[in-house]
């Protein structure tokens, strides 16, 4: 069987985006005047755009309910069309809003091209309760120009009554010795398929763990305009051999059928064999929106541990136009919805999100129990992780570069390209579309 890293559609249309729009966002920022403070922060109009409707849920239950003298039009716009309408009013000036949100894949798109506003100013009144990497993603050369109200870091989620079948217990603290690290991860993969018969793999998709090593980079993608490959990347690409090679994996797409029957306990192989899913990689929602939804039937029978890494996937962040016209209420909007005590305290309780602010996450984390864990909780485990992600590395064209690597692990997995052949296309293909 082939493996390849399969796209959504949405992922590549991120991809067409970033590099169809960072050079037009970039060259138009240069002209665009910061501007002080305008208008109240507690009154007039405010333009809200986004593509999730978890800021129209914020805005009109909570934020409106705060700020009864702001009005705020607020507008929903499906993700595929969401950049194609932001981008151009952001380059010409005309009809933008004031504030909007912004995806994770293109955050730093936006963060680099000198049109946000800064909001300094209220991280630095708040940095003591504020998580590090939220704040990092969205900050350029010392400046913070988009917020978050949330942390997404990663798990890896293990099926309890595989652990005690084949490592003898389920227990959480036990269970990350065999995952500490990426020595002990392939170790333990080769342990599970020996003790099985073969019949049970350390995951379904080598796609669950490509954001795992992008976590575990001490360099980004791009060093003095130059591409560079982090040496970890080379060894999540040699790992993913080793685990396809010896079938250690279950040779199954992310996102595909396949994905979510390993999750329910129900994949087989091209001869119908039964196979045996251990764990899978997911961010915190993940639990609730992939696994929860996709294997109800086997509640109680999971447990979470950090595995061999910190890392993060997806997240939102919101910015605000530097020319707006209501900077001040723009900046409390932000405030608010981003770090203020009271309103992300409910709504952690309201949602169950993992918020980035420090002081309500240390005051509920205990208040926690998931069912679908087996009682373990799952906020306290997240928050932990979650000090651990590093930001830092957050580029403009990672989402598209990435890609393009996921690439060069599809033709190595599959024997069509060697190693070095593979790398070399993947430096020209890079070094063509963004001119390295």
């Amino acid at each position: 069987m082939l493996w390849q890293c399969k796209f959504s559609r949405r992922e590549k249309m991120k991809r067409i985006f970033i590099i169809a729009g960072v050079a037009l966002i970039l060259l138009s920022g240069c002209s665009k005047n910061d501007g002080g403070q305008a208008g109240s922060a507690d009154s007039g109009n405010l333009i809200v755009w986004s593509f999730t409707d978890e800021l129209g849920d914020m805005t009109k239950n909570y934020y409106s309910l705060a700020y009864p003298g702001v009005n705020v039009e607020y507008t929903l716009t499906p993700w595929e069309q969401f950049p194609n309408k932001l981008d151009p009013v952001l380059a010409s000036g005309q009809g933008t809003p004031d504030v909007f949100a912004l995806e994770a894949d293109v955050v730093r798109k936006y963060v680099e091209s000198g049109l946000l506003l800064d909001l300094t100013d209220l991280y630095e009144a708040n940095k003591d309760k504020l998580l590090a990497y939220p704040v990092e993603v969205g900050s350029y050369n010392g400046k913070v120009y988009a917020m978050s109200w949330q942390a997404t870091p990663g798990a890896m989620f293990y099926r309890r009554s595989l652990a005690k079948k084949y490592l003898g217990t389920d227990d959480p603290k036990v269970v990350q010795t065999y995952f500490a690290d990426l020595n002990k991860f392939q170790e333990t993969a080769k342990l599970l398929k020996d003790s099985s018969g073969g019949s049970c793999v350390v995951i379904s998709a080598l796609g669950d763990i490509m954001k795992v090593f992008v976590g575990l980079r001490k360099s980004p993608w791009v060093v003095d305009d130059k591409l560079f490959i982090d040496p970890v990347m080379e060894q999540f690409l040699d790992l993913c051999k080793v685990l396809h090679d010896n079938r250690w994996e279950g040779r199954v797409i992310q996102w595909s059928e396949g994905w979510f029957a390993g999750m329910r306990g129900e994949l087989k192989d091209e001869t119908g064999r039964p196979v045996e899913v251990f764990s899978c990689f997911l961010p915190t929602w993940g639990l609730h929106y992939v696994l929860k939804t996709n294997a109800p039937d086997t509640s109680g029978d999971w447990a979470m541990i950090p595995g061999p890494a910190s890392w993060r996937w997806g997240g939102t962040w919101i910015g605000a136009y530097k020319g707006s016209k209501n900077r001040a209420a723009a900046k409390e909007y932000i405030r608010y919805l981003t770090i203020d005590d009271g309103f992300l305290e409910q709504w952690a309780r309201d949602k169950g999100d993992m918020v980035s602010n420090l002081a309500v996450v240390d005051k509920i984390k205990n208040d926690f129990s998931e069912p679908f864990l087996g009682g373990q909780n799952h906020y306290a485990e997240f928050a932990e992780m979650a000090k651990n992600v590093n930001g830092r590395l957050s580029q403009a064209n990672d989402a598209a570069i990435e890609g393009y690597f996921n690439e060069v692990v599809t033709s190595v997995v599959n024997g069509e390209k060697t190693k070095a052949q593979a790398l070399a296309d993947f430096r020209a293909i890079v070094e063509t579309q963004f001119g390295l």
